[in-house]
């Protein structure tokens, strides 16, 4: 049958779907228990989280589902230059965002103690809760981490973008590859050249890396029913990670005019830009990207520039006022039809079977 793969096997899975991990507080136990209750890998983003917020999260986690699941972590949290601002150079970012925080009526936030959370501490935090899988983005964790991964039992999951990132990916003895292609939604996950010149479609690295690389791969990118489930597969993946279709179930924690966007017609209208988070990443175009992009004035490195555009896009969310949020989204965004995560597994998997029948993984 189709679902048995080696990403099914290797992770304990009815079916070879992974719900794609949302950083920023996109993520949501609920939708991990029922992507997982259903037989897919249920996927929470951490990289936003306290090591102790990360243990609570966990206990939360094993309370909702004894199925497999993932907690995922940004490898790489911050650009050069990303750490600190003079107070000179802080002040000056409060004026550009003025106008932003004016109009929202939101107070301008007092100059931070740091921008980001620690990579080095938070990963200590996931190798103590010892999730089933640990999935990355942004890089590669050291050998140490990752021999510690394979003494706990804990499956790892390594995201790339191109071939030469997946051969170093497998030198690193990761257990699985996902093969992101540049029509995914979110933040694009580079990490040996710059994300501007790591813009594969799907079709071109999915076939490519399969082919480069034993370790097995699971797709990502334009994938949101079953022919996209059935393409990834007949191309040579192992299984299939799916991001914006989850994100716009009322499981995530999407913000309600967040989710509404993903189903408007405006959704096929998406852009990848610096102007949200300082890192190169794709969603639906709004006022701020376009005044921002048009603006001429660089972002600040990442974290700094995401923490800047998250002092206000909170509020914007609270206020529905999606012009002035990030609304990640995939080129796949208009193929989404379904509002619930359990219904939508289970259309996935309908979909799936009538297009693949009984196909050998």
């Amino acid at each position: 049958m189709w679902q048995d793969t080696a990403v099914s096997r290797k992770l304990g899975l009815r079916y070879p779907i992974v719900q794609g991990p949302f950083g920023g507080g996109l993520s949501s136990v609920d939708l991990l228990a029922a992507v997982s209750e259903a037989g897919g890998l249920g996927s929470f983003g951490v990289h936003h989280l306290e090591p102790a917020q990360i243990r609570d999260l966990d206990a939360t986690i094993r309370a909702r589902t004894n199925k497999p699941y993932a907690l995922n972590l940004w490898v790489s949290n911050h650009d050069q230059g990303g750490l600190s601002l003079t107070p000179e150079v802080f002040a000056a970012g409060i004026e550009r965002f003025r106008p932003y925080y004016e109009e929202l009526g939101v107070e301008p936030p007092p100059m931070p103690a740091r921008y980001g959370q620690s990579f080095d501490e938070q990963v200590e935090a996931v190798l103590e809760a010892r999730p089933p899988a640990f999935s990355f983005v942004f890089g590669i964790p050291s050998p140490r981490i990752l021999e510690e991964c394979r003494r706990r039992g804990i499956v790892t999951i390594g995201a790339i973008t191109t071939v030469d990132e997946a051969v170093a990916m497998e030198a690193a003895g990761v257990d699985l590859i996902v093969a992101t292609g540049f029509e995914a939604g979110g933040h694009r996950v580079s990490f040996l050249a710059p994300a501007e010149d790591s813009l594969t479609g799907s079709f071109a690295l999915i076939p490519t890396v399969a082919d480069r690389v034993k370790t097995p791969v699971i797709a990502a990118g334009g994938i949101a029913d079953g022919r996209g489930i059935a393409a990834a597969l007949t191309l040579g993946a192992q299984g299939v990670q799916i991001g914006t279709a989850f994100l716009a179930c009322r499981q995530s924690s999407a913000s309600t005019p967040h989710r509404r966007m993903l189903f408007d017609e405006r959704n096929r209208y998406t852009a990848l830009t610096r102007v949200f988070s300082g890192r190169l990443a794709r969603g639906i175009r709004n006022r701020f990207l376009e005044e921002m992009s048009a603006s001429g004035v660089p972002p600040f490195p990442y974290p700094i520039q995401n923490w800047f555009t998250g002092s206000f896009r909170k509020a914007a969310g609270a206020q529905d006022r999606p012009d002035l949020m990030s609304l990640w989204a995939g080129q796949a965004a208009p193929l989404m039809r379904h509002h619930d995560a359990t219904a939508l597994f289970a259309e996935l998997v309908r979909d799936a079977s009538a297009r693949l029948g009984p196909r050998a993984g």
